[in-house]
């Protein structure tokens, strides 16, 4: 009766009582995930008895994030081919405990996709980061396995960067912020801001690998830029023009320019972002990116001129290209959300596309070569419920959307090695009308549920199935306090 249901489950009769006389002995490699075993049961490792609980690493398993599970009476065995495995078996082990016993039972387990992310959208509303901590903790115990952290807005900007002050001085904070949808005109009149710094970004970094989770950071370009805009307007197309950090929701006509100074600030952000994220992806952005200013602006039109562009929307698709080289330099790979009818030059060769808007989206991309993240708004933002104001033109996802989702659907192929397909999907917990931890833990819960059920599954779906599991599960996150105060499911 756990979440995410594993790919194979053989009960057997007896339980394993835990008690403090138990010990966690490990294997070479094993080590890390031994601790935090230890941690979540209370135990201590073997001091030369035979131990009751054994983890090590084996030369053959159920794939390079599968594990192997065997709970007798006597003693757990668990075993996996690498420690990202064990780290997953650690995960069900601590599902599984109820009373101060384990059942016994023997468990094959492994996803089906590679990458199972959440977006956490901290521009928005800035997050404290003990919430952070604790929202990867509990993305491990879903198996859930990318943290998307979404770093810089209009907004808001939320990463420290060495010789650009002004990013956190001014950039991170905004006089007051937009009351319901976009376009609403209602203000709450209250200062918000704040930011996090790299040796803070440094250790979430090292929490969430010590669970098997990766953060993926993102730092959004050309486009929704207003708050750096705000604090260096040199970066912008018209430079004279003083901003201010936006207030507003939605989307904001001022981009960065293309000019030289644009381009060295975009890649020295990058150098440092990736010192601090040793993640192989950064997130680049690349949506809802008007390019208006570039038809006006005597330094992008100069630049058009320069490559030979008629159409100064090309621009677009040259800028990401230039980021993605960067990266590609870095030793990362670039990804970007897709859009529809994307500017002229397409979506740079080699990134990674994010599919948002829907399925078709990330079909074509893969048929334009590309690994895609299935990510489609309708079945994957929780921002969308009944109990929040209307802003998402009163779409609501409830936990049967979220659990009927396929990101296989059409037959289409999971990306291997460098070949096209589907890399994996992720979940998107959007902020403007979330300024608290409370509120994105009503956002996320049990639909986060459903989405870690649905990528990590290779089973059939079982919706009532599933439904039994979820009163169970809605338990053990109430007990590790995952929950809100008050947690309104939506209509399922």
């Amino acid at each position: 009766m756990i979440i995410p249901s594993p790919h194979h489950v053989e009960p057997r009769p007896g339980a394993f009582p835990l008690h403090p006389g138990r010990r966690i002995s490990c294997a070479p490699g094993a080590e890390r995930a031994g601790e935090l075993l230890a941690g979540y049961l209370g135990l201590r490792g073997a001091n030369g008895s035979a131990p009751s609980i054994w983890l090590e690493l084996a030369s053959r398993g159920p794939g390079p994030e599968g594990y192997q599970l065997d709970i007798r009476p006597q003693q757990v065995h668990l075993t996996a081919t690498t420690e990202t495995g064990l780290l997953h078996g650690v995960q069900t082990l601590r599902s599984l405990v109820s009373g101060n016993r384990l059942p016994c039972l023997r468990i094959r387990d492994a996803p089906r996709l590679p990458w199972r992310g959440v977006l956490l959208d901290v521009a928005r509303h800035h997050m404290p980061l003990e919430f952070l901590h604790q929202f990867v903790d509990v993305m491990a115990l879903h198996k859930l396995n990318v943290l998307h952290l979404h770093l810089t807005d209009d907004q808001g900007w939320r990463m420290e960067i060495a010789g650009w002050p002004r990013l956190v001085d001014v950039g991170a904070w905004r006089p007051e912020s937009m009351i319901g949808p976009a376009g609403s005109g209602e203000f709450d009149g209250m200062p918000h801001g704040g930011y996090y710094t790299q040796a803070e970004l440094r250790e979430l970094v090292r929490c969430a690998a010590a669970r098997g989770v990766m953060i993926v950071p993102e730092i959004e370009m050309p486009g929704h830029v207003r708050a750096a805009l705000a604090a260096y307007p040199e970066l912008g197309n018209f430079p004279e023009r003083r901003l201010q950090v936006w207030t507003s929701w939605g989307i904001s006509e001022d981009i960065l320019g293309v000019h030289d100074t644009a381009l060295a600030f975009c890649r020295d952000v990058l150098r440092q972002v990736a010192n601090v994220f040793p993640a192989p992806y950064v997130h680049i952005g690349g949506d809802e990116c008007p390019t208006t200013q570039w038809s006006n602006a005597p330094s992008a039109l100069a630049r058009a001129a320069e490559l030979g562009f008629d159409d100064p929307g090309r621009l677009h698709g040259w800028f990401l290209g230039q980021m993605a080289d960067t990266l590609r330099e870095l030793g990362r790979t670039a990804v970007c959300w897709a859009e529809t009818g994307q500017h002229a030059g397409g979506m740079p060769a080699g990134t990674v596309v994010t599919a948002w808007r829907d399925a078709a989206h990330g079909a074509s991309a893969i048929a334009d070569g590309h690994q895609v993240i299935m990510a489609p708004h309708r079945s994957t933002y929780l921002d969308y419920r009944p109990e929040e104001p209307a802003g998402h033109s009163g779409i609501v996802t409830t936990v049967a959307d979220v659990y009927g989702f396929d990101p296989l659907a059409g037959g289409l192929p999971v990306a291997a090695g460098s070949r096209p397909g589907v890399l994996g999907a992720q979940a998107q917990l959007w902020t403007e009308l979330a300024p608290t931890p409370d509120h994105v833990r009503r956002l996320a819960f049990p639909r986060l549920c459903a989405f870690a059920d649905t990528a990590w599954r290779t089973t059939a779906p079982d919706y009532d199935e599933f439904r039994r599991r979820l009163a169970v599960h809605m338990d053990l996150l109430d007990a590790l306090n995952a929950l809100p105060t008050t947690c309104a499911e939506t209509t399922p």
